[in-house]
Formats: structure tokens, sequence, C-alpha cells
């Protein structure tokens, strides 16, 4: 591993240290693992994890959420969270992220201070700055902390990094929100998360790695590795698939061409975006 990587991890440590304690906005994603592990070692019970609980992020995400802070012996508090009830979530407008992100922190932020600690921290990297993330608007505006990106960490060195500290999230497939799968304008029901989450949660049991199911009105849009198209031209597991997404809900299910890609929803939008901004 390069030199430059450890400097980087030195920096980070350094960084945290100096907050003297830390609420970590914590997923169980690699990035927010990552960082609360390193928060923990650094400021041990003053590092802790606040989770939020919601339609929008799945319930096998939230157990391996909690199943890692009892492992590390992590205080985690858990708060709920009703994004449905947010028109700027439900009407999913170009700057959802923004609306809901803001609210989240906001609860996060709340949580914390009950604990007396008045530093959240949130788990975005140097990567994140490349496509169009409202959300990271509503994180400068709360004033939330991001470690990684002040210590200049990239997605492929904290997949390293993890795998040192023998982290199980090191190869665990990158995620985002549910709500990340619809269409811009297209109205978020509780029924239509629960559509995606399931449809996923079935390509992962069929042995997709990294796989997303993006929704367009009644028609389903897979993204895969393009390595795993082969899977989809044998014509049993064309039925399989079709079936169990038809029972599902679906009426039309499609295959991506491109494959998987992070933010493939904003490609509408990337013409009257800012570059790098949001």
């Amino acid at each position: 591993m390069e030199d430059s990587v450890y400097e980087k991890l030195k920096a980070l440590q350094q960084y945290v240290k100096k907050l003297g304690s830390l609420a970590v906005a914590f997923s169980g994603g690699v990035d927010s693992t990552f960082l609360l592990k390193a928060a923990h070692d650094v400021l041990g019970e003053k590092a802790i994890a606040v989770t939020v609980k919601s339609a929008a992020f799945p319930v096998k995400e939230t157990k391996e959420a909690e199943e890692f802070c009892k492992k590390e012996g992590i205080s985690q508090l858990i708060c709920d969270f009703f994004p449905l009830e947010l028109d700027g979530f439900r009407k999913n407008p170009k700057d959802r992220c923004y609306h809901c992100k803001k609210e989240i922190f906001a609860k996060i932020i709340e949580t914390a201070a009950g604990q007396g600690i008045f530093h959240v921290a949130e788990g975005s990297n140097m990567d994140d700055l490349g496509d169009y993330r409202p959300g990271l608007r509503a994180v400068e505006e709360l004033g939330i902390l991001s470690p990684l990106r002040e210590a200049g960490l990239y997605k492929s060195q904290i997949r390293l990094l993890s795998k040192e500290m023998g982290l199980s999230t090191w190869e665990k497939p990158s995620y985002a929100c549910l709500a990340s799968r619809f269409a811009y304008g297209e109205e978020i029901t509780e029924g239509k998360l629960g559509m995606v989450e399931a449809a996923e949660n079935f390509l992962t049991e069929q042995g997709f790695s990294q796989v997303r199911v993006r929704i367009h009105g009644n028609m389903a849009r897979i993204e895969t590795l393009p390595e795993d198209f082969p899977y989809f031209f044998k014509e049993e597991n064309r039925e399989k698939i079709y079936s169990a997404f038809k029972k599902l809900g679906f009426s039309y299910v499609s295959l991506d061409l491109l494959g998987y890609r992070t933010g493939s929803m904003n490609e509408s939008i990337v013409s009257v975006r800012e570059p790098n901004r949001y």
C-alpha cells in the first residue's frame, strides 16, 4: 500500500482526535463503517454511532449496522425517520436528497446533543464530489463534518484500509438509499419502496453482488455488472426474473446495457447542473 494512504489515515486520526468527541451518521456502508471504526479507535466511548431507520433504507442494512456496533462495543443510538411525510421527498424533485438529508441530519444533531456530543460527521469521500449530490448542500448548511474528505480519502483507499483493519465491509457493494432508484418527478410511495427492496433482495439471492433496480412507472430497469450479463441471456433465468418481478407489481422488466453505475438517474439532468457542485 502506498505511503500516501497511511499518511491520509494518520491525518484522519489527528483530525478526529482534535474533536474530542464525535457522533457518526452510521448506515453500515463501506465509508461510514470505516469512519466509525477509525473514530472509535481514537476516541473510545466518546465516539458513538447514530443510525436512522426509515422506509428508504433496507431492513438488512439497518440490521448489519446494529450487528457491527454490538461486535465492536460501540454505543449506537437509533432514531426513526418518516421521509414520506416530507413533500420534498415524496414528490421526488431533483433536489430530493437535499430535503431528506437536511431533516435526517437535523435529527442526528439533536440526538447527539442529547448525549452531550456536538460534533456530527458523515461518510462522504473524495469520489462523491464528482456527481450531482444536493445532499452535500445540506451537510454544509448544518455544519456536518466530512472527515474522509478532509483527509483526502477516495473509495478505493477506504476499501484498502478497511481490509487492513479487518473490516468485512471492505468488499461490500456500494449502496444508496432506495429513493435513488426513482426517476425524478415520480412520486415515492411506501409500496414502491418495498417493490424495489424486494426486487434487489431477489437478485442478490440469485448471486448478483452489485445491482440496482431503477423504477420507471411500472417498469423495472436492472443495472448490474457487465460480466453478469450472460446470466440474463438464458431463457430460464429471464423467465424466473420476470415472474418474480411480476409478482412484486412490475409490468415490464429491462436490462440496462450500460450496466451498473452510481447516479444513473442524474444522467437526465447532467447538462443543467454546475460541474462538481452538489
